[in-house]
């Protein structure tokens, strides 16, 4: 008797979708739930289903167990992250913000709401449990009320990963950490480049606010630096009121490419993500994305520093994030400026972890993941990149 159900259109994406599912493996799950019997002791005798154990371990329940990102396991030994394909990092930083702190709590409350998801996309046919290895390294260790030494604990902390083949995944934390994750990549690029690829209601291209390197000011630092050419620097979604002049003359005067939200609704989605695609490409290795969970309308994310009425709807963002990451070699992935303490019902959380989960599956789906070799654009020996500041 055919499986196939009869109230699914014959090429529709659910029939199709349906079709992935068959075809994936169960390995993950069982390892999985072994693990869970051997660590978390047999269930009492009165449980039926045999494969749930004493103390909650893996998945299930997903209001249960410790808060790493989707309940992956946790690397307290930072020096073994090369052995997993994906790096969950944390960066607890807000001291960039110029006016709504909370952002610091961004890792923690992406992770709490990630524990809501399950690692199988219907749609696309990943699971992530069966296909890639993933871990949480935890934090880096930031330092309150200062920039400069949190910034070089970030380079060195995603330097550490980066270099070691593993795909890194970075919570934020304000964006300020743009600059400091960008060069730790370029740390490690030898003579290769990057490119980035910047989603956000706001340019952040000013080079000082408030006489500091603020969540204002990434792309004018990290665009100092050789590998990392302002001409491949890409920023979707910029407009409204919350552009400051001097980013402004900056993005002019160094030919960066900008589309705002009414852009993208007029050459449309895929001419949008074609043209990102291609200037960031240009002359480059691998491609950065930085992606500000305020690019998206104030309305679904409302828990965020600087909320812009007027941004892309989250399934214009989700698309466009598929088109990019599908079409090009990313080297990495932050999420940033998620500010719990202004969120209503984890939903600007949880459009964070609906970002990362796209994006490691749409890797899966174009064949960058799992790494089978660590790619060669990365650089074994660190080197000095960025430009001395003033």
């Amino acid at each position: 008797m055919s499986e196939q159900s009869p109230f699914q259109p014959p090429d529709s994406e659910a029939q199709r979708a349906l079709e992935k599912e068959r075809q994936l493996p169960l390995t993950g799950w069982q390892q999985e739930v072994d693990k869970g019997l051997e660590y978390g002791l047999e269930a009492a005798e009165s449980i039926n289903d045999r494969t749930i154990s004493t103390f909650s371990r893996g998945e299930l329940p997903h209001y249960a167990g410790i808060n790493t990102f989707m309940k992956a396991p946790y690397l307290e030994d930072v020096n073994q992250v090369g052995n997993y394909d994906v790096a969950i990092v944390g960066v607890p930083h807000d001291s960039g913000t110029t006016y709504r702190p909370g952002t610091r709590f961004g890792p923690q409350g992406i992770r709490r709401i990630s524990a809501l998801y399950t690692p199988y996309n219907f749609e696309l046919g990943v699971d992530l449990r069966e296909q890639i290895t993933l871990c949480d390294v935890g934090d880096i260790f930031t330092i309150p009320a200062n920039n400069e030494k949190s910034f070089d604990q970030i380079s060195k902390g995603v330097a550490h990963v980066f270099k070691s083949g593993a795909f890194p995944i970075i919570l934020g934390g304000d964006h300020s950490i743009g600059f400091p994750t960008v060069r730790a990549v370029c740390r490690h690029l030898g003579d290769k480049k990057v490119g980035i690829i910047h989603f956000d209601r706001h340019a952040d291209t000013q080079e000082t606010d408030l006489d500091e390197r603020m969540h204002t000011c990434p792309w004018f630092h990290a665009t100092n630096m050789a590998n990392a050419p302002a001409k491949n620097l890409v920023q979707m979604g910029i407009g409204g009121w919350q552009v400051p002049r001097p980013g402004v003359k900056v993005c002019r005067e160094r030919a960066t490419n900008i589309l705002t939200v009414t852009d993208i609704c007029e050459m449309g989605l895929d001419a949008a993500a074609d043209f990102a695609i291609e200037r960031a490409t240009d002359g480059t290795d691998c491609v950065w994305i930085s992606f500000d969970i305020d690019c998206i309308d104030a309305g679904f994310v409302p828990g965020t520093g600087w909320p812009e009425p007027g941004g892309l709807l989250p399934r214009e963002a989700l698309y466009l994030l598929k088109k990019i990451v599908q079409n090009t070699t990313v080297c990495g992935i932050e999420v940033v400026e998620v500010s719990p303490p202004y969120d209503v019902s984890d939903m600007t959380s949880l459009m964070a972890t609906r970002v990362i989960c796209d994006t490691m599956a749409h890797l899966v789906v174009s064949g960058q993941l799992p790494r089978r070799e660590k790619p060669t654009y990365i650089h074994e020996e660190a080197q000095v990149v960025d430009q001395p500041w003033s």
